[in-house]
């Protein structure tokens, strides 16, 4: 590896160091080096517990446990110079304790983890972000016999490459990640590489009869789930034909809502329903959670105007811990009963109708400083571009 010198147009190599010469430890620092930017491993993870001991029977505890943007358990293990000769067969049985675990008992490892680190939030309402999904009450988390394997060292023994291969035949999930570090004076850098890729993810089965089986009832419930949803969108937006162009040309899916533009760059007036409530809302997801906090906060300055046009109470859903925020109007129902959808599509279009009348002049008025700020952010970026 070499740094680049720019300014004598050459190259200075730097040196592979040691963990170990080092003075670096698995714990302390490789482990929290991962859990503080988990994507240097290629993609998007979320971190939901280090030292993992949450085992019947048995005092082992594995490294980091995340969770993948497909709702998959990770289980991560760390060594420094060496792998050893045991740490396949280790994560292995990591893997397996993990297998069992479903959606209530995830929430609690997070939420006893945010705990003892001092981090804000619901785990259940983070997880749902992290997945990008409305409602986590409408996914199924670690699915079937989908666990992931993330080996992570400096050097890795032929007994175990060959091992995760052959495992890989098997449609295992393994992956291998050889981390080195080096250094140039006084400065350390870390380059990671994956060494062995993962293939297509596809289910396999090796057994756990009773975790299959509940995985047969829940793909069965989600296909019920999503004729239910699509065939209550297809009236929905029946219904808000002849009262607002706001749908005229959206088409109904099996997601847990359905959103219109509002005209501005990310900011929608969506419909949101589940099986604990139906919604109108104004959606505020501009990219990043600074921008969503002002729009909010400008808006909300202005509620008693937009109330009054609307003809009632709104509820302001700031969102602190999460990137977006929201304005909606809600009713308590049931999607899954249909005796309920004559109620809940009169109050969803009614309240569409009147919270599009409400924020279309805010809207209009917001909408050219946000196009200012948005050039005036872009300009401070392309100054700040290295020549090429």
């Amino acid at each position: 590896m070499f740094r680049v010198d720019r300014i004598a147009n050459s190259i200075q190599p730097l040196a592979a160091r040691t963990f170990s010469e080092l003075g670096l430890r698995e714990r302390s620092h490789l482990q929290e080096w991962i859990a503080k930017y988990p994507s240097c491993l290629g993609e998007e993870l979320l971190i939901i517990q280090k030292e993992f001991a949450g085992f019947s029977d048995t005092q082992e505890r594995l490294d980091l446990l995340a969770l993948d943007k497909e709702g998959r358990l990770v289980i991560i293990e760390n060594k420094l110079d060496d792998t050893g000769r045991d740490v396949t067969w280790q994560a292995l049985k990591y893997a397996s304790y993990c297998a069992s675990l479903k959606t209530e008992s995830i929430c609690s490892i997070y939420q006893e983890h945010l705990q003892r680190t001092g981090q804000a939030g619901v785990a259940a309402e983070l997880i749902a972000d992290f997945l990008e999904v409305g409602d986590l009450a409408e996914v199924t988390l670690n699915r079937g016999l989908t666990q992931r394997i993330m080996l992570i060292a400096a050097n890795f023994r032929k007994e175990v490459t060959s091992t995760v291969i052959w495992l890989m035949n098997f449609r295992l999930q393994v992956q291998c990640f050889k981390v080195t570090p080096w250094s140039m004076g006084d400065e350390l850098f870390l380059n990671v590489e994956q060494i062995i890729p993962v293939k297509d993810t596809q289910e396999f089965v090796i057994g756990l009869a009773d975790k299959a089986q509940d995985e047969v009832q829940t793909t069965s419930a989600d296909a019920h789930r999503h004729s239910v949803r699509r065939e209550f969108w297809t009236e929905l937006l029946k219904a808000m034909q002849g009262r607002s162009e706001l749908y005229r040309n959206i088409s109904p899916g099996t997601a847990t809502w359905i959103g219109a533009g509002s005209g501005v760059r990310g900011i929608g007036f969506n419909f949101s329903a589940a099986g604990r409530y139906g919604r109108a809302e104004l959606y505020i997801d501009r990219g990043e959670q600074e921008e969503n906090k002002y729009v909010f906060d400008w808006l909300h300055d202005r509620r008693e105007t937009m109330q009054a046009a609307f003809g009632g109470k709104l509820d302001w859903e700031r969102l602190d811990h999460r990137r977006a925020s929201r304005i909606k109007a809600e009713i308590e129902t049931n999607i899954y009963d249909p005796t309920e959808w004559p109620r809940m599509i009169e109050f969803m279009a009614d309240a569409m109708v009147r919270m599009e009348r409400a924020m279309r002049d805010p809207l209009r008025t917001i909408a050219p400083e946000l196009k200012a700020r948005q050039s005036g952010t872009e300009l401070v970026a392309e100054l700040q571009e290295p020549d090429s």
